[in-house]
Parts: structure tokens; sequence; C-alpha cells
């Protein structure tokens, strides 16, 4: 029986889900508050997007924060595989980067939005721009929307608005408000996959520089919270990069901040090894100033940094360096500690953590256990992953699931 079906978002979670609604015989409107789809998908990867992840997709759920048992029935029912193969019918071709990361050939996310454009119009989704819903209510089994001031009434509703990260895209929560209008209980929104502030200022000498195949760990009174391997950048604030936005996801817990974050420099190295090349080094430059004599070591902006933190003077000759200052010196560059302070505000997060309790929804369907005909997809639900594609094939899987419910 043909229903009159509203998608609230037009990010990849409501775009798939519209399409796949609407291919299943609806009469289906997108609704989207920006003047085109994908504002947020297009700012994604660096403006590369990072499709979704290589990896077999029983490996995602080791790479879901927050509920990852939520989302079997998402996964399996439209897999990092199936979206690949979509994009691909549509012309867009892609390859994989380091950690099985997936990225159009192209490097251009405009291109994957084009696809979604063209999926639409294929599936005669009614598409909707720079539509603002102000408010959501139920009448008599039919949802009433106000959009543009105008109240519109549908059979079925997909809300798929995103959360509260990046608002300038249209993230501003508001799915939020309409799910706990219609019943839903909210888990508490924090931001997620997002840059942390450090204490130490000798940080913000290092502005711009970019570090990789480093080691970052994170400590609580000694124990580890986590630990990873890539890359990182320092800010004008303290750190952010790939590991340090995940790391992000494991220290939320900590409230009262007590927590300490070491870099480690060369982490293929040990100590002895390191000494043979720091003595192998300090050897061809034994007549230098010990300012001058790091060169081979670190990028130039980070020598002034390591200077200082280690003490010794930068004009001592490399020849007297003292055996006891080398020690502190390895210690130094396998232990580059600082201080949490604290995380950058939500609107900053690449994602964010909380969202529609997945206690009232069934992983099944994607359908309100609250509210018949109510159903959610994407990052407004409390799932959450890891950096990497994991949380737009949260979106597309969602939206597949809640689409083809419908």
């Amino acid at each position: 029986m043909k229903k009159n079906i509203a998608v609230i978002g037009g990010g990849p979670s409501g775009v798939i889900g519209a399409a796949f609604a609407s291919s299943r015989g609806h009469d289906v409107t997108l609704f989207e508050k920006n003047s085109k789809i994908g504002k947020k998908l297009f700012i994604t990867g660096k403006g590369r997007c990072n499709i979704t992840n290589a990896s077999y997709i029983q490996n995602f759920f080791e790479n879901i924060i927050s509920n990852e048992k939520f989302l079997y029935s998402s996964f399996y029912s439209f897999t990092n595989e199936d979206m690949i193969s979509l994009l691909n019918s549509y012309g867009v071709l892609t390859k994989v980067e380091r950690g099985d990361r997936i990225f159009p050939k192209s490097d251009k996310s405009s291109d994957v939005i084009k696809a979604l454009e063209s999926l639409l119009i294929d599936k005669n989704v009614n598409i909707s721009l720079n539509s603002n819903i102000s408010d959501i209510d139920l009448k008599e089994d039919k949802f009433i929307l106000k959009v543009n001031g105008e109240n519109l009434i549908f059979d079925k509703v997909l809300i798929a608005t995103g959360g509260k990260s990046y608002p300038s895209t249209g993230s501003t929560g508001d799915g939020y408000k309409f799910a706990k209008k219609l019943g839903h209980k909210i888990i508490p929104i924090n931001p997620s996959l997002v840059p942390l502030e450090i204490e130490e200022n000798w940080v913000r000498d290092l502005q711009g520089l970019s570090l990789r195949n480093v080691s970052i760990s994170a400590f609580h009174k000694d124990k580890l919270l986590y630990e990873d391997f890539g890359e990182m950048i320092f800010t004008h604030y303290g750190i952010s990069g790939p590991i340090v936005l995940s790391m992000s996801n494991y220290i939320h817990n900590y409230t009262e901040r007590n927590i300490k974050i070491s870099i480690d420099l060369k982490p293929a190295l040990d100590l002895d090894i390191l000494d043979a090349r720091l003595l192998k080094d300090f050897d061809k430059y034994a007549n230098k100033q010990f300012k001058n004599g790091l060169n081979d070591l670190f990028p130039k902006k980070l020598i002034p940094t390591i200077i200082n933190l280690s003490k010794i003077d930068p004009y001592k000759s490399i020849h007297q360096i003292t055996k006891e200052e080398r020690i502190d010196l390895l210690h130094l560059i396998k232990n580059l500690n600082m201080t949490f302070k604290s995380f950058r505000p939500v609107e900053e997060a690449i994602i964010c953590s909380g969202g529609v309790d997945t206690k009232e929804i069934d992983s099944s369907t994607m359908e309100s256990k609250i509210v018949k005909g109510l159903y959610f997809a994407g990052e407004l639900v409390d799932v959450h992953g890891l950096t990497g594609g994991y949380n737009l094939q949260i979106a597309y899987s969602t939206g597949y699931l809640a689409g083809t419910s419908m």
C-alpha cells in the first residue's frame, strides 16, 4: 500500500533511506535545510570523503565504540561492499589507502555527492531543499511537519538529521528535539572524535606540525586507557589528527581530567637501537653545537622544543654532552609527555556520542518502539565508531535498513 513518507535530513543516512523507501513504490519527500544535499559529507576526509572501510564487515564491530550489537542487522543488510557497488554503478571509482580507508579515486567528495543526487533522481524522490522543519507532531497516526511555516501531513517519517557537530553544515541538533517531543529518551550528547586541548604552552609553538608514524598513549593514574600508531598534528590549542581523534573516544569517562598523554616520536626503535642512532648522529656532528645536531632525527620545527624540554644547553658542543644527558634525551624522545586539559567544543567534533536511546529503537527495522511509523538513522542514534570510514557506513547501513523497512 503506497505511503506518503518524509525523510528529514539530506546527509548520507537520509539520502540512502529516501532512495530505498522510494524504490519500494512509496511517495517519498527528502527535506534538507541547506541549498544542496550532503553539505557535511562534502568536508569529510579533508574534502576527499573517506567513504567507508575495506575491512570485512564482521571486523567493523571492533571499531564501534557504543552499542555495536545494535548495528548487526544494519551492517549485514547493507555492507561496505554494497555501498561501493552502488557508487561504482554511478561512475565513482574507489581506492584503498592506509588503514583500509576507502576514498574516491578522484579524491573529490563532490563526486560522491553527485552520485547520491543521481540516485535520488533515479528513485523518483521528491527533493525539497531550503526546507526548515521547525516542528513535528503526531495526530491520529499521521505526522504533521511544519515546513517553512506550512503544515504537511505524512504517514511515516525518517529522522536523519545528524548530530550537533559542524553546525554550519546543518547539524544543529533538531533531530534530538523532534525525537524527545515524540517521547524518546536522548542519551547525553558529547563531542566524539574531537581534538584535544593541552595544558603545556610548548605545544602551541608546534602549531601546524604534522607527525607521521608516531605512537600515542593516554594514561589515567598509571592505567593505560588508549594506545595507537599513526598520524597527528599540533594546533594552536593542543593536538588533533587521526590517532588523537580516536583517542578522544576513550577518555570521556574520566571527568576529573587527570589524564597524561605520551607521544613516542620513534616507536619503531627501542631504546638500545635509538641510542645507537643518537650516538651515530652525535659522532657525525661532534664539533657542532647541540642545537645544530638534531637535523637528521627530527623535523626542523620540532628541534627547538626538544632542546628546550631536554634542558641541555643549546650552545653546548655535542662532544661535551654527558651520558646522563643523552639518556634523558632518549627518554624524552620515547616519552614526549603532556597533560590533557579539555575537549574542543562539540561544534568541532567529527561526530557526537549519545543520541536517541537504542533501547527504544527496533534494531531490525530502525523503527521506534514508542511511535509506530517513526524511524531513525545515522548519527542521531546513540551509535558511533572510530575514524576510518566506520561512521559513514553506520549512516548508509541504518539509512538503508530504515528505508527498506518503511
